[in-house]
């Protein structure tokens, strides 16, 4: 507060001082710029919540498949599978919307692919040899399988297989959460949408 008192003194001086000299439009200039200084300022708060666009509140998330621009987009924290698609320009024509769950919120590195129809129906079917074939089966499923689930990508899906070679089949499917990468919150998204 005290410093913008001395600036206000200070352009005051100042303006009399000009104004004085025949400058009357620098002192207008002047006043211009620092009451657009001022409303930045107003605008944001505070200077302290100027951030950096590459800071923590942003995540990259790749989009490929059936989208028009597909690529590495960077979007603000927890946005969702629909904000990438809208960054990729959207869907085509031949896409299948059904295949992907947009209301999903993104993780940093996630990778999102857009099946056209034809390619979806190519699929096989979630859940392996399972009694439920809405189930995705841990110890079976193919990378392409585990990555329908929530917030399991290509890096989280070559895990988990990475995983069930080194240490063999899920015992449980609370299990998956000693899989890096995966831990509480990501295995409340999908528990109930695996099996063993």
């Amino acid at each position: 507060m005290k410093s913008k008192f001395i600036c206000v003194i200070l352009a005051a001086l100042w303006a009399g001082l000009l104004g004085a000299c025949g400058g009357g439009e620098a002192v207008y200039e002047i006043a211009a710029v620092s009451e657009s200084s001022r409303e930045a300022v107003s605008d944001s708060g505070s200077r302290e919540e100027i951030t950096d666009p590459e800071g923590p509140g942003t995540i990259f998330i790749y989009v490929c498949g059936a989208v028009r621009t597909p690529g590495v987009y960077e979007l603000p924290a927890g946005s969702r599978v629909f904000a990438a698609l809208e960054a990729a320009g959207g869907m085509t024509g031949q896409a299948d919307p059904r295949s992907l769950n947009q209301a999903e919120v993104l993780e940093d590195g996630q990778q999102i692919t857009v099946y056209t129809r034809e390619e979806a129906e190519a699929l096989p079917p979630v859940g392996g040899s399972g009694e439920d074939p809405g189930k995705v089966n841990l110890n079976t499923a193919s990378l392409e399988e585990l990555m329908t689930l929530p917030g399991i990508g290509e890096a989280k899906a070559g895990a988990i297989i990475a995983y069930r070679e080194e240490h063999g089949d899920f015992q449980t499917i609370e299990e998956i959460q000693q899989v890096e990468g995966i831990k509480e919150k990501v295995f409340e998204k999908i528990k109930e949408q695996i099996e063993i």
